[in-house]
C-alpha cells in the first residue's frame, strides 16, 4: 500500500508539487492524470526516493519515505517514459540481469525470471541482441523487464508508453493489467485520458502541482454527469490553463 501525506516540492521559487495526499490500496492502479509540467514526474521521483520532498512524507508498504529510503527501494520498481537508459553494448538479457544482480537476486532466479518476462513481453526474438540498435519499442520492453525483474510489490510507471507505436503500447497495457492481477500496487502517470480510462481504478487529476480532483473513474463520471473523461478533465483544468 502507498499513502502520500502532504508532500510538497519546491525548486527555488517554483512549487512543483503542492501538499498533495492520496492513498493506493494493494492490487489497485492509481492514475495521476495531468498535462506536461503538472507535477506527475516530480511526485513519482519523490516516491522513488530520487528526490527529497520539501515537506510531507509517504509510507510505502509500511516504510517511511524520509526515514527508510533503503527499505523502500527494495519494495519498488520504477519505469520512466522517454529514454530507456539501457547499456547499448550489452544484450537485452545482460541489461536485465545486471539489474537483477543489483537487487540481490542469484543467477538461477535471474535466468528463470528473464525467461518468463521475455515470453510475456514478446522479447524472445531479440533477448540476446545488443541494445544499441533496438527500436524505441524494443528498448521500452527491456526497460520494463529490467524494472520488475526482482518482482517488486509496488510499481511506479511515469508515462511508460511515451513515443511507442500502437503495437508496443498494447503490450505495455496488457502487462500492467497482468501486474494488477498479480496483486501489485501501481501508480501510473499519463496525460492520455484513454490510457487512464483503460487501466486505472482511481484517478487523481493534477494541475500546477495540486490535485484538483480525486475519485474512482465511475465516481468522477457520476459527479460531473459526463461519461467522457476528457470533458471532465477540461472542465477542471482547461479554463485554468495558461
Amino acid at each position: 500500500m502507498i499513502e502520500v501525506i502532504g508532500i510538497s516540492k519546491r525548486f527555488k521559487e517554483v512549487i512543483a508539487v503542492n501538499s498533495i495526499s492520496f492513498k493506493v490500496e494493494k492490487g489497485k492502479v492509481f492514475g495521476l492524470l495531468g498535462e506536461n509540467g503538472a507535477g506527475k514526474t516530480t511526485t513519482l521521483r519523490i516516491l522513488a526516493t530520487m528526490l527529497k520532498p520539501t515537506s510531507g512524507t509517504a509510507t510505502i508498504n509500511g516504510y517511511d519515505l524520509i526515514n527508510d529510503p533503503e527499505e523502500i527501494r527494495g519494495e519498488i520498481g520504477i519505469l520512466f517514459g522517454g529514454e530507456a537508459g539501457l547499456y547499448d553494448r550489452l544484450t537485452a538479457r545482460e541489461n536485465i540481469a545486471y539489474f537483477g544482480l543489483l537487487n540481490g537476486m542469484d543467477k538461477n532466479d535471474i535466468d528463470n525470471r528473464i525467461k518468463e518476462l521475455a515470453s510475456i513481453l514478446e522479447m524472445e526474438e531479440f533477448i540476446d541482441r545488443r541494445a544499441g540498435k533496438f527500436s524505441k519499442g524494443m528498448k521500452q520492453k527491456v526497460a520494463i523487464a529490467r524494472s520488475i525483474v526482482h518482482d517488486p510489490s509496488i510499481m511506479l510507471f511515469d508515462e511508460p508508453t511515451s513515443g511507442l507505436d500502437v503495437s508496443a503500447t498494447r503490450i505495455v497495457h496488457k502487462f500492467i493489467k497482468e501486474l494488477k492481477n498479480q496483486g501489485k500496487t501501481i501508480i501510473f502517470s499519463s496525460h492520455s485520458m484513454d490510457e487512464v480510462g483503460k487501466l486505472c481504478d482511481e484517478v487523481g487529476i493534477i494541475h500546477k502541482g495540486n490535485i484538483v480532483e480525486q475519485s474512482t473513474l465511475r465516481g468522477l463520471k457520476e459527479k460531473y454527469g459526463e461519461e467522457d473523461l476528457e470533458e471532465i478533465f477540461v472542465s477542471l483544468v482547461g479554463e485554468k490553463h495558461e
